[in-house]
């Protein structure tokens, strides 16, 4: 009996998952968010050597959420003590994959928590490595506690867990706060999409902050799937 094959209908989303040790490891929700979507969700490593063949073979990316970034590699600063980096070959991954779509301006890309900040800092931002030292209020956005936020995906209440935050967002446009100015959500206004979002929208009842951001995002990794071959959209071929 032969195989049953897609034909490349939906698109392939490469989500990158969190590390501890020799293991990967993924909240299915990730998955689940994108198949709903109507994408192929499709599980990166961390060898950064598969970045070439990933982005021949994905028509999107999501940088999952996770502990915190390491900051002496490569920004030259000293991690706060309160920080709980993540494993290193993530953060190298993360950060090569980062760079090498700047050569794919086409591609879509979706960060979540700690995803957003590596887009962040990835593009010259400062993160805030340990909020309760600079914000009164930064007990609303640990334990999952509902706060509102403001701006261009709308208004309303996102549950959120970190004790980061970005204190700028670099070439990134800063497209949603929260109640206490933390930012919330950003944007390359120099990519065809290119979303990040300070809470888990897989894990987010609301729809406008939680399914539905998955929809746009699959949506946009269809359209640029279907508009011309990859290759041609490679900057400088």
């Amino acid at each position: 009996m032969p195989r049953p094959r897609l034909h490349h209908v939906q698109p392939v989303i490469g989500i990158s998952p969190d590390r501890e040790g020799d293991r990967v490891q993924c909240a299915v929700g990730y998955g689940r968010a994108v198949r709903e979507a109507g994408g192929t969700p499709f599980l990166l490593d961390h060898e950064a050597e598969h970045i070439p063949a990933y982005l021949e073979l994905c028509d999107g990316f999501v940088l999952t959420g996770g502990d915190d970034p390491a900051m002496e590699v490569p920004w030259g600063i000293t991690t706060h003590p309160q920080a709980r980096p993540i494993h290193p070959e993530r953060q190298r991954f993360e950060l090569a994959l980062l760079t090498a779509l700047e050569d794919w301006p086409t591609i879509p890309l979706l960060g979540i928590c700690l995803g957003m900040q590596l887009m962040s800092l990835h593009a010259g931002g400062e993160l805030d490595q340990y909020l309760p030292e600079s914000t009164p209020t930064a007990g609303d956005h640990w334990g999952k506690k509902p706060h509102r936020i403001t701006g261009e995906l709308g208004e309303g209440v996102v549950l959120s867990h970190h004790r980061q935050a970005m204190r700028t967002a670099g070439r990134m446009k800063v497209i949603a706060r929260a109640h206490d100015e933390v930012i919330e959500a950003v944007r390359d206004p120099d990519r065809a999409f290119s979303l990040g979002v300070q809470w888990h929208p897989e894990r987010t009842e609301e729809p406008r902050f939680g399914q539905h951001l998955f929809d746009r995002f699959v949506e946009a990794a269809r359209a640029a799937k279907g508009a011309e071959s990859r290759r041609t959209s490679r900057q400088g071929a």
